[in-house]
């Protein structure tokens, strides 16, 4: 399927969700994170949910990666159309941004190649860890500037579209795993 058809669908999907299932749905994904062998790392790079478009609420996982010790990085969009990535810490102002987004103020900045860990937001995913996003490719960019070795993790309401993504490009840059409500895939 194309890109345009798979984000098309799944915001509609998403707009049937109602908040206790957002909600229920989140704290099994933050869970199921447990699965995953990333837990001896340093810096792990988190989004912030943003409501109105129903994602995938991050503060049941934020609070679980809290309570192992680890140092959360969140992002925030420049006007180069990039991301600049700051420390989450108890002194974090949190501000909404003019698309909604919720992003740091300021703070201690983290570079690209300390991440660790990385968990991507999306729209929907493919069985060969192709990910759609909402297409500005603000996380394929930050993506590409992390180290090889960084761990991409995707989190989504639902499971894998089984026929390819195909209009891929060759900047995309694929998940490592993503967890749904129902299964850690791992590609």
């Amino acid at each position: 399927m194309l890109k345009r058809e798979l984000r098309k669908k799944y915001r509609n999907l998403r707009t049937d969700i109602t908040p206790e299932q957002a909600s229920a749905s989140s704290l099994v994904l933050a869970n199921s994170i447990l699965q995953i062998p990333i837990w001896d790392f340093f810096y792990y790079h988190i989004f912030l949910s943003i409501e109105d478009k129903n994602e995938v609420d991050t503060m049941p996982l934020i609070t679980l990666l809290q309570g192992k010790d680890k140092n959360l990085v969140v992002p925030k969009v420049t006007d180069e159309n990039s991301m600049v990535n700051y420390l989450l810490t108890d002194n974090t102002s949190i501000k909404k941004s003019a698309w909604g987004v919720p992003e740091p103020i300021d703070g201690i900045e983290v570079p690209e190649n300390k991440i660790d860990v990385v968990f991507v937001p999306l729209l929907a995913f493919d069985t060969q860890g192709n990910r759609v996003g909402y297409g500005k490719g603000y996380y394929d960019t930050f993506l590409s500037k992390c180290r090889k070795k960084t761990i991409k993790i995707g989190l989504s309401f639902f499971e894998a579209e089984s026929e390819p993504i195909t209009d891929v490009h060759e900047n995309d840059v694929k998940l490592d795993y993503c967890v749904t409500p129902e299964k850690v895939y791992e590609f």
